[in-house]
């Protein structure tokens, strides 16, 4: 039976990585909707990525994350028991999108230089929602023809190609890092050492009434467990609970 998963991030590099995850998953799912009414959503989330990118070094910790995974994957491609195929296969990957961030021109920040965009951008950024008159020249893009809708999207998308695939590159092979284990708690609370740990993957079993709430960095973690409660809204719940946690 499927689980529901739920993930934390021990720094702050990780917290960027899954919020821009999220971000690019949100931009993707409004293109499978009626654009028309799902057009809201993918602004706020590719200017909330573009944001995050101005924001952080994401760029800097990628280069260092893709420079780590090169330096793993040459080191595994010596064990007789790993698939060669793959191995070299995201090996050429790695130095394909590392090469890529570390070029001085990189390809999203023509997307600041987009007249089109920077309008919108600051509308956005205002609180509360927008109406057609703030933007008029929205609402004549929308009533484009479909394909040359899409050709923007295709090409705004493509400018952060490079950081989506390294971005799914570098998360896959953290999550990888850990297997589930079960683990059960009295009390409904668990602690333990985060040195050396990112992320922390935490399972519960289909339909569990109760959550867990994560706090801590890299070096110590607690985990308890909360229930929705129509008086306070939620709490610590104090039953014995059995989980799944990968420690990576």
């Amino acid at each position: 039976m499927a689980g529901i998963l739920y993930e934390h991030p021990l720094n702050e590099r990780i917290r960027n990585y899954l919020k821009l995850e999220q971000l690019f998953a949100q931009a993707r799912s409004c293109l499978a909707q009626e654009f028309d009414s799902s057009h809201t959503s993918f602004f706020n989330a590719l200017f909330t990525i573009l944001d995050t990118i101005d924001r952080t070094d994401v760029r800097g910790d990628m280069i260092k994350d893709l420079e780590k995974l090169e330096h793993n994957l040459h080191l595994w491609s010596k064990s007789p028991a790993v698939n060669d195929k793959a191995l070299q296969l995201n090996l050429e990957q790695t130095k394909k999108l590392s090469t890529e961030l570390r070029s001085k021109q990189n390809q999203w920040g023509s997307l600041k230089e987009d007249k089109f965009l920077d309008a919108m951008r600051k509308r956005f950024s205002l609180t509360g929602a927008y109406c057609g008159f703030d933007l008029p020249a929205l609402v004549h893009w929308l009533n484009q023809p479909p394909i040359f809708i899409q050709q923007d999207i295709d090409r705004w998308l493509s400018c952060l190609s490079t950081i989506e695939q390294a971005l799914v590159l570098v998360l896959k092979f953290i999550r990888q890092k850990s297997n589930f284990e079960l683990v059960e708690v009295g009390n409904s609370f668990y602690q333990d050492n985060g040195e050396g740990l990112l992320l922390l993957r935490i399972e519960l079993e289909d339909g569990a009434d109760y959550f867990p709430s994560v706090s801590g960095n890299r070096y110590r973690y607690s985990i308890r467990f909360m229930e929705l409660c129509e008086a306070k809204g939620q709490q610590y719940i104090t039953d014995n609970v059995s989980f799944k946690l990968a420690k990576c």
